[in-house]
């Protein structure tokens, strides 16, 4: 049955893949971009789709569309991005949740929040499961992004039990692939633009901080599932359970780009920068019968073949 359905920051390095795939599942896509952090490059294949629509608006501000299904995506997830105006990034995170949240409300429509495994902060357990509460610095650099996700999560939850209203939240842990912003200064495309322009591959701390990295395919097959769960409000942890180190991550990259010249450079650890980070995906496979099956060598080949094209048309 063909859906109208909304994608909130559509247009964005998530939001563009979900709007791609929900196309061609027939559904009518409206996608709502600010364009902070969106870019049209993202969505200009979609343009021509009759079943596709662009809308120009900050969810911070009241919409007004009838719609089925709402993903709400709308939220500048680099530190580069979110730290830039954090004031405006905890207004996207909570002014945006009771918006979105308002209008599932009068439309009666399901509302998927794209939360995030900055939730957990710099965890103390590991690897982290979705009963755990978290260890987060409410006045830090990350707390606009951090606090206004966590805060975003109570106000879906308050919703669901004071409005009935039907949600969903997935928990993303790091995500990549194309489409995403070369300067966005996500640790894997920072070092795959670093390789490909022979410039020094740049590691914050020592290199031996750990991260779990899924290609953005099983991201979006993870949120659609989540969307058509019936019962299950989550949260939910969707990411890959595979652990690599920075350096491991950056000798990767410089392996699957050997014509690169760059070295492997030190600078110091960012603030309250998490030192583990792996999900816990037992509940994903319980409740949405999901798990990636994408290997980081495969997904970053193609995210390389991107940029290598991105940077020959510049």
């Amino acid at each position: 049955m063909q859906k109208r359905i909304l994608v909130t920051g559509g247009a964005g390095f998530i939001g563009s893949h979900l709007c791609k795939r929900l196309l061609n599942e027939g559904h009518e896509i409206i996608c709502v971009d600010n364009f902070f952090t969106g870019s049209k490059r993202n969505i200009h294949d979609l343009m021509d789709n009759k079943n596709f629509e662009i809308m120009r608006h900050d969810i911070t501000f009241p919409l007004h569309v009838e719609v089925d299904e709402i993903y709400n995506l709308a939220c500048p997830a680099s530190p580069r991005h979110y730290q830039y105006d954090p004031i405006q990034t905890i207004k996207a995170s909570i002014h945006g949740a009771i918006n979105m949240l308002g209008l599932a409300k009068r439309t009666s429509a399901k509302i998927l929040q794209a939360s995030t495994s900055e939730v957990y902060g710099d965890p103390e357990i590991h690897p982290q499961t979705e009963s755990y509460w978290g260890r987060v610095n409410p006045n830090g650099p990350r707390s606009c992004y951090d606090e206004g996700k966590r805060c975003a999560e109570t106000l879906f939850f308050d919703y669901y039990r004071q409005h009935n209203v039907n949600i969903g939240i997935v928990r993303i842990f790091n995500t990549y692939g194309p489409n995403m912003q070369p300067g966005d200064g996500r640790v894997v495309s920072n070092f795959i633009m670093q390789a490909l322009q022979n410039q020094d591959i740049t590691i914050y701390g020592d290199g031996s901080q750990t991260r779990s990295f899924q290609y953005i395919d099983d991201l979006i097959n993870g949120m659609v599932k989540m969307m058509e769960a019936d019962g299950f409000t989550g949260p939910v942890n969707i990411g890959n359970p595979g652990e690599f180190t920075i350096k491991e991550l950056a000798e990767e990259v410089l392996k699957l780009i050997p014509e690169s010249k760059s070295s492997i450079i030190y600078k110091d650890l960012p603030a309250d920068d998490p030192r583990q980070r792996r999900p816990d995906i037992s509940l994903a496979k319980e409740k949405l019968s999901w798990e990636p099956t994408i290997e980081l060598e495969v997904g970053l080949k193609e995210t390389i073949d991107y940029f290598r094209k991105l940077l020959n048309n510049l």
